[in-house]
């Protein structure tokens, strides 16, 4: 059983919060706090890095790289 943690993006009324849970080796779980019956997604460590590293450039909307 993954252990699970809050981003610390996560706002303090409890409205916008992600969780990242180490599922496997290189293999991370994203759920919603607010939920986490609901499932979660599933995505490889160097993958979630990337898509940080692109979020934080403000690279992933249209015109993005």
């Amino acid at each position: 059983m993954p252990t699970w943690r809050k981003s610390s993006y996560s706002d303090a009324g409890g409205q916008n919060c992600v969780e990242l849970g180490d599922l496997e080796a290189g293999v991370i779980g994203v759920r919603d706090s607010k939920a986490p019956d609901a499932g979660h997604l599933t995505i490889a460590a160097d993958e979630l890095g990337l898509l940080l590293r692109r979020v934080r450039r403000d690279e992933t909307g249209p015109g993005g790289r």
